[in-house]
């Protein structure tokens, strides 16, 4: 059988996503605490790789096993088997033809940024900390200009793999609450460090270090080196996968909203 599941974790004590050899990885530990209820190896494949430090509300992995278990099972099971830091929020049988990346319609990510004269002593991991004052609607208008398909170059890191780097942001905002800016952005993919190069961009701007066209002469020049500072990967949230509707997979619509926030 086929299963998909919802994996929340905070990345901090991470070395990213996938699997390495001496390295403490999400992946190993998914694959261990799944395999120990199935009685078997289990080999999870997830929607996106994140890098070390970054976290995730809901990252969606796919799984196959001969082993009988009550989804429930999976889920508790599991959680009893993970550190602290890592919990599966949900697990239910797919169709044999999902695939947890290449049945993704879109991600969401949201990067959280801490704009205060002082660090924080609570969420130092969680968020990423400017102390400069940005103007979020600077940053906004600036934003603009990276909604609908584009080449990416300028946003991507030197050292990503991906055969192409046209991609299409269908939403990208943003906003300020209080002492928190949050950028939030939905693509069908992501580069890699995309968003964190799309942020540091952003910051700049809303800094004053540059004015709001320089985003859209940025990508335009495909050009990576041109772009700036990669933003730190602890303000990096991946939220939501979306998938077409006949496989039911959760959104983070369905989760509590206390998720959503570090």
């Amino acid at each position: 059988m086929k299963f998909a599941a919802g994996v929340e974790y905070n990345g901090s004590g991470f070395d990213g996503w996938q699997r390495q050899s001496g390295h403490r990885t999400i992946q190993e530990c998914v694959e261990s605490a799944l395999s120990s209820i199935a009685d078997q190896d289990i080999c999870v494949l997830c929607a996106g790789r994140t890098d070390a430090g970054v976290h995730a509300v809901q990252q969606v992995i796919h799984f196959e096993t001969k082993s009988e278990r009550e989804d429930h099972s999976w889920v508790f099971g599991a959680n009893s088997n993970l550190p602290e830091d890592i919990n599966l929020n949900w697990v239910r049988p797919v169709a044999d033809d999902f695939h947890a990346r290449f049945s993704a319609l879109s991600r969401r990510y949201r990067y959280f940024i801490l704009n205060r004269p002082t660090r924080s002593a609570v969420f130092k991991e969680l968020v990423s900390w400017e102390v400069h004052k940005l103007d979020e609607r600077a940053m906004m208008e600036a934003a603009h200009a990276l909604i609908g398909e584009h080449d990416f170059t300028s946003f991507r890191a030197s050292s990503c793999q991906s055969k192409t780097t046209i991609r299409t942001i269908t939403h990208l905002e943003v906003n300020r609450d209080h002492d928190l800016v949050i950028i939030d952005i939905v693509a069908n993919a992501f580069l890699h460090h995309m968003v964190r190069n799309i942020a540091g961009a952003l910051m700049n701007i809303g800094m004053g270090k540059q004015d709001k066209g320089w985003v859209e002469d940025l990508l335009h020049a495909r050009d990576r080196t041109l772009a700036g500072v990669t933003a730190p990967a602890n303000g990096l949230y991946l939220i939501d996968i979306n998938y077409p509707d006949r496989f039911k997979i959760p959104s983070h619509k369905d989760l509590p909203a206390s998720l959503l926030r570090p």
